[in-house]
């Protein structure tokens, strides 16, 4: 896939529209942000949402009767059900229609692996070309790429998401997605889809960390980073929320910013194989974990950057098979208004104001519900779900 003559009006200069927040499930019947002209805002919506084929199988209908579009490239692990269905009927008639269509599908998807044969073979007989990864890596990454042809020139509509295109983890999860069409990002999305379907030339991607090339050397390249400006006298503190934390060498590089004097925040789900609260080791480093109604399943990363934020998200984790063999993408935020949105989401998190369990220094889990005066500690999810049921009430 190639862009030639790109609008200048895709360079980056996005702005934002919605906050990202979570939604009830039966209370919020639309998504956050949902863009009517997205080549004009750039959007970061999150799951659970009360209609999710509201931002993605509804913008997939009508790809085969829309002339402007020219290629149309979705990667999932693990796309399926009824909602599914409809995106392969739209990439059907698009393919159908003389629409070039490539579809990078995960087979080794744990439980769905009948389900992607099934509708990656659909997708063949159509005339969709039909990618089942590289050998030796899974799949992981969420991400589409929509060309289209408009007055002006070929423009890229990009989704990156933390999340699985799938009803069913979407009514259950906490997911982030960015909706954009900034160029920097749909030149990475551009030559990562052409790595995953053979055409492979190595590059330096703009704002993506793409594992298991570069993604886990970025990330301890920013962790240095902060620990550098620790010395300097410069803001410095780090701040992750992901769903397991394992890997050796990205728990050894924060220990050292810990022992530097660098505020360490990780609100994790699942496994913490590194230790909070060790004198000497990691006295700066304190551990959360959220348990609620919703599987808390987004990945953010932030770092102060000297005053200049440095955020991502995407799907990857701090495992060493998201980091040494799968395909995963994290994408580097830059409007700043959404940055401080999801900086103050992942502080908040991890905040004592927040009821979640405490990592203590010998291993153990601490489950913090009350404050000092017995009052009952701020549940995050219903917070949000509550903020994104005003935000709703007032569009209307």
């Amino acid at each position: 896939m190639s862009e030639k003559n790109a609008p200048g009006h895709d360079s980056g200069s996005d702005t934002l529209s919605e906050i990202p927040e979570v939604s009830a499930v039966p209370a919020v019947p639309e998504v956050a942000g949902t863009p009517v002209r997205p080549e004009l805002r750039l959007e970061v919506i999150a799951a659970p949402t009360g209609q999710f084929g509201a931002s993605d199988a509804g913008d997939t209908t009508g790809y085969g009767e829309n002339r402007g579009i020219v290629t149309l490239a979705p990667a999932a692990a693990r796309p399926y059900g009824s909602w599914f269905d409809g995106v392969v009927d739209a990439l059907i008639e698009a393919a159908e229609s003389g629409k070039q269509v490539v579809a990078i599908v995960e087979i080794k998807a744990r439980f769905d692996e009948e389900n992607n044969i099934g509708w990656a073979r659909k997708l063949e007989r159509a005339g969709v070309h039909v990618v089942y990864g590289m050998v030796g890596l899974k799949t992981h990454c969420k991400l589409l790429l929509v060309v289209r042809q408009e007055s002006d020139g070929l423009r890229r509509y990009c989704h990156v998401g933390t999340g699985n295109y799938h009803p069913k983890t979407a009514r259950g999860y906490e997911d982030l997605g960015l909706l954009t069409c900034d160029r920097d990002v749909a030149q990475d999305l551009t030559t990562l889809f052409n790595q995953l379907s053979g055409y492979a030339p190595r590059a330096r991607f703009r704002r993506l960390l793409v594992a298991p090339r570069g993604l886990r050397d970025g990330l301890v390249e920013h962790i240095e980073q902060e620990i550098a400006n620790r010395k300097a006298g410069l803001p410095a503190w780090i701040r992750i929320k992901v769903n397991s934390i394992v890997d050796e060498t990205v728990i050894d590089a924060l220990y050292r910013a810990s022992r530097a004097g660098v505020p360490v925040d990780i609100v994790v789900r699942g496994i913490c194989g590194l230790r909070a609260g060790v004198e000497g080791l990691s006295e700066n480093i304190r551990v959360r974990s959220i348990l609620g109604r919703f599987l808390e399943h987004s990945r953010i990363y932030a770092f102060a950057g000297g005053g200049q934020t440095n955020l991502f998200i995407g799907s990857a984790d701090l495992m060493h098979r998201n980091l040494d063999r799968r395909v995963e993408a994290l994408v580097r935020i830059t409007d700043p208004a959404m940055v401080e949105d999801l900086e103050w989401l992942v502080t908040h998190c991890a905040s004592d104001d927040v009821a979640s369990w405490h990592l203590q220094p010998d291993g153990s889990w601490e489950r913090h519900l009350l404050d000092a005066e017995g009052n009952r500690l701020e549940d995050i999810q219903d917070s949000l779900m509550a903020r994104a049921r005003s935000r709703v009430k007032g569009r209307h």
